[in-house]
């Protein structure tokens, strides 16, 4: 009898070592080995001991040229979750979605699975975390208790896979999590990394042998990666991260990979009593507080105008510029990228003159929004300046565009969109880089164009001074 080999798997990052080692030299983690056997193969039961390999079989070639269909789509009915999908469900994909413990995860998939099953498509949720009676009690909370839904509570692969080949083929299988579910295929232990992507492959394969769309849950680690192999991020044909800030009723629905569709599209939703509800637009959301808020005139505070997949979003930049006895001062960001704002302040430094070696700085998305496109740059260029000069910005203006690293500002994509997005909302004015004139259409917005920082700073530095003027003659005159 042949000698059964063993081999040790991280279970952070799925690498393979022949012995046991404390530090997995792939992540760098401690302690996440396990053993696991030969038998632990992925695509079925693999050739063991006293049992043959099997042999493989013909198939049939096909030219490259021929007649291509476009993949039809099933819409959910809900419009923010087909905005990022890409306009619907393609037949036979398999959606992995990842979110923070409480997110609202098994809560948007509850929900289009009873919008998918009253349009009537056979949709099945299948939980390994819950049983059949508590996910009930959540659908009646939403409302959707007479939505015909079926529900299991299975973690089984064969037992799923058998359940699903009787009756009608479904149209949406929810899987809530990948993590809990295991397969006789493999010889470990349930929420290894082996199970894991054994489970996952045999899902897939019956998504593409019958057509249905799959979406499994997927745990993320403490730095928000997807829990498990990465591999399998790679099988899936979209990834998708449901985002939300604990203390913001905001959920952002984001593709973070997508075979059939586009990976910058984000939906919007907010989290209520009875669910969660679409956001048609994000922007007023972003900035329903800011017109009876004290933030509206006071320093620190710009609004950008963004672009978010093809929508153009606004939303409000907050930065704090205080003065610290620490010998390193602070530098704390929120929603925005630190390595950014890090060059941001060092141009302000070395092309405009901004000392900020003794300020501690401090940089705030409001609404629990991220923002990784660049042309966040001069907006909050803005709102540093403003909080260190003590100069409130105009609160009908927006500000977008990209700083380089010589201080120039420079254009960006769709300007003509987030003009038009600013004006449906009541703004007045822009400042933008030069080449945003062309695309200003509407004479209803007043343009001002900045071709260097340094003539933004100088704008809001006047504005500072002016503003103590006049409150210092003010005071003068009380006295």
């Amino acid at each position: 009898m042949s000698r059964r080999t063993l081999t040790f798997i991280c279970q952070n990052c799925g690498s393979a070592f022949a012995r046991w080692q404390g530090k997995c030299d792939g992540c760098g983690e401690w302690n996440t080995m396990a053993e696991e056997g030969d038998g632990s193969g992925v695509a079925g039961r693999p050739a063991g001991p006293g049992r043959a390999p099997r042999k493989g079989r013909r198939f049939a070639l096909e030219p490259l040229t021929g007649e291509a269909h476009e993949a039809p789509r099933l819409p959910t009915g809900m419009a923010e979750f087909d905005r990022v999908t890409g306009g619907g469900l393609v037949r036979g994909s398999v959606l992995l979605l990842g979110g923070d413990p409480g997110i609202g995860k098994s809560t948007l998939l509850i929900q289009a699975a009873a919008t998918l099953a009253r349009a009537g498509h056979r949709a099945i949720y299948i939980s390994g975390e819950e049983a059949v009676a508590q996910v009930r009690l959540r659908a009646e909370r939403l409302g959707l208790g007479q939505a015909p839904v079926d529900l299991a509570a299975e973690t089984s692969v064969e037992d799923i896979l058998a359940t699903l080949a009787e009756g009608k083929p479904p149209r949406l299988v929810v899987i809530d999590s990948i993590q809990t579910m295991w397969t006789d295929a493999v010889e470990a232990a349930p929420g290894t990394v082996t199970q894991v992507r054994g489970s996952a492959q045999a899902l897939i394969r019956y998504a593409k042998r019958t057509g249905a769309a799959i979406i499994l849950v997927g745990h993320v680690t403490k730095d928000g990666q997807i829990a498990g192999p990465r591999v399998v991020e790679h099988m899936v044909d979209a990834v998708l991260s449901f985002e939300g800030e604990g203390g913001h009723q905001f959920r952002i629905l984001r593709a973070m990979k997508n075979r059939f569709g586009p990976t910058d599209e984000i939906g919007v939703f907010e989290m209520a009593g009875a669910g969660l509800r679409e956001v048609a637009n994000p922007s007023e959301l972003f900035l329903s507080e800011r017109g009876s808020g004290h933030d509206l005139g006071s320093p620190g505070t710009a609004v950008f105008a963004g672009i978010e997949g093809s929508r153009p979003v606004l939303v409000e930049i907050q930065a704090l510029v205080a003065p610290t006895a620490l010998g390193t001062p602070r530098r704390a960001v929120v929603g925005w990228d630190s390595s950014r704002l890090a060059m941001v302040l060092a141009v302000l430094e070395a092309h405009c003159g901004v000392r900020l070696a003794g300020h501690d700085v401090y940089l705030n998305v409001a609404g629990g929004l991220r923002i990784s496109e660049p042309a966040a740059d001069l907006a909050a260029a803005a709102a540093l300046m403003s909080s260190l000069a003590q100069a409130p910005l105009p609160a009908d203006a927006v500000y977008f565009g990209e700083v380089s690293l010589s201080g120039a500002v420079r254009p960006v994509a769709q300007a003509a969109a987030r003009l038009k997005e600013a004006q449906k909302l009541g703004f007045a004015r822009a400042v933008a880089p030069e080449a945003a004139r062309s695309e200003a259409a509407d004479p209803g917005l007043s343009l001002s164009t900045v071709g260097a920082l340094s003539e933004l700073v100088a704008d809001i530095a006047a504005r500072g001074q002016k503003s103590r003027k006049n409150a210092h003659s003010g005071r003068s005159e009380d006295g």
